[in-house]
């Protein structure tokens, strides 16, 4: 699964920046400013829509602690509520708020590289860096939108077909990104 994703990445990656670099000067001279403007616009998206996601897993926090409190579970409290990331335990309702949190926390495991790299590529590759950044971005809202509907479920998460383009507009960024530096660096591409 991971060679296949990351073999498909690499060759959308390096044929949309080829064909950017060989074929778009003239639209990127153009109109390179309003491109390059594109991914940090679904970033800024993104990011909005990450604060409001995290106002569920309030919500959540509170009907899975009050569904234990029903069913007779034990330091409800002192396992689900804040200063706990997660609520310790095994329980169904443990296991449901876990994975609406998880949906929230994974967030932040690749928020930071996407959006730098996608910046980074955007100065190079302003039309591949917006589609993979895009990529990223509906992917990010299917698979946490699978860990919030999973009730417990984790391998759920992927029960939205466009879950796993987050991880390939994620490594499309880095690579394009990575690709953007090795350009500047090398004097190739100035910005």
């Amino acid at each position: 699964m991971a060679t296949k994703l990351l073999s498909i990445t690499l060759g959308a990656a390096s044929i949309g920046g080829y064909v950017e670099l060989t074929h778009g000067s003239s639209l990127v001279a153009s109109h390179g400013s309003q491109l390059m403007a594109i991914t940090p616009a679904i970033l800024i998206g993104t990011g909005f829509w990450t604060l409001v996601h995290g106002m569920q897993v309030g919500k959540a926090r509170t009907k899975y602690a009050e569904l234990a409190k029903k069913d007779g579970e034990k330091d409800v409290d002192e396992r689900f509520m804040l200063p706990n990331l997660y609520a310790q335990g095994t329980s169904k309702h443990v296991r449901a708020f876990n994975c609406v949190q998880r949906s929230h926390q994974h967030i932040f495991e690749t928020f930071t590289t996407a959006a730098i790299s996608g910046l980074v590529g955007a100065v190079t590759f302003p039309i591949s860096s917006s589609i993979s950044t895009l990529m990223y971005a509906v992917g990010r809202y299917y698979l946490s939108k699978g860990y919030l509907e999973s009730e417990g479920d984790a391998p759920a998460r992927y029960s939205y077909k466009l879950a796993k383009f987050m991880w390939y507009g994620f490594l499309g960024n880095v690579m394009l990104g990575a690709a953007s530096c090795g350009l500047i660096m090398s004097g190739k591409k100035t910005l």
